[in-house]
């Protein structure tokens, strides 16, 4: 057992999805498609008599991150360190809850394999209600195409092979609890119909045209998200809103030639990564 081990975990943004729920966590899940990014989660692990979760530096409660370590059968401090903020459509909850079961299995040596790690916090995620999609995608890295749901042993990824540069405004969160725990139908058929087109053509392009139009079909756009990408749209470039945050991300330099102030950067090429141990 080695003092601590940190992980760094690639953020992610969802263009679209459909929900696929199943009393088995393993098997729930999401299909859709979405975007890593190159701003992440880095997670440090250390063993403590009591397990404590601090993001930036405040105690936090996570409910994935403790769902991680009660399955691992750990106490730990845990430590996460973002830019990229809570609640806003980043995956930072899928990406503690990863980086946590990367990091604690070096620290305790669980000896447990990376698809094994994947689903302790994959389930974590589903049984807390804050992602569906997050972990398998944040895993893989690039632009995933998640081809069917589930945890590694039943899902099946695909990806868009492109590494653009993105900016992105976050303008507040929404709840992906309240969110998925309501009627899924609509949203759910859009999705469905937005994979479709981009496995007809897996492209950047379609990738964010399909993620636009699911954002109006699923009646997810607030006016402030609405207002940022009419912005982006009439000055020439492409964006659309992140699932599910108030959020907007553009590829290229979109928000920038809109007249606003984003954070800028790319995607992620590799998934999640083990860092020191």
């Amino acid at each position: 057992m080695s003092d601590d081990a940190t992980a760094f975990v690639p953020g992610h943004i969802t263009g679209f999805f459909s929900a696929h729920p199943d009393d088995d966590p393993a098997v729930a899940g999401s299909r859709g498609a979405g975007l890593t990014l190159s701003h992440g989660v880095t997670v440090t692990v250390e063993p403590a008599a009591e397990s404590v979760v601090c993001l930036d530096g405040e105690v936090v409660e996570m409910p994935p991150v403790a769902d991680v370590l009660q399955r691992l059968g750990v106490s730990a401090t845990v430590r996460a360190e973002s830019e990229l903020p809570l609640g806003a459509g980043f995956g930072v909850s899928g990406a503690m809850a990863l980086g946590t079961a990367l990091a604690a299995n070096s620290v305790f040596g669980c000896a447990r394999s990376e698809n094994e790690l994947v689903t302790v916090a994959h389930e974590a995620e589903v049984r807390a209600g804050t992602g569906l999609g997050d972990v398998v995608a944040q895993a893989r890295g690039g632009m995933p195409i998640r081809v069917e749901p589930g945890a590694p042993a039943y899902g099946r990824m695909d990806g868009i092979p492109a590494r653009p540069r993105v900016e992105y405004v976050a303008f507040g969160g929404l709840s992906t609890a309240e969110i998925l725990s309501g009627d899924t139908t609509t949203l759910t058929a859009a999705g469905e119909a937005a994979l479709g087109e981009l496995r007809t053509e897996p492209t950047l392009e379609r990738f964010v045209a399909e993620s636009r139009q699911f954002a109006r079909d699923a009646d997810l756009l607030t006016e402030r998200v609405e207002a940022a990408l009419e912005d982006v749209r009439d000055g020439g470039g492409d964006g659309s809103m992140a699932m599910l945050g108030e959020t907007v991300f553009a590829v290229g330099t979109g928000l920038s030639d809109a007249g606003y102030d984003p954070e800028s950067c790319r995607v992620h090429a590799a998934g999640a990564t083990l860092q020191r141990e």
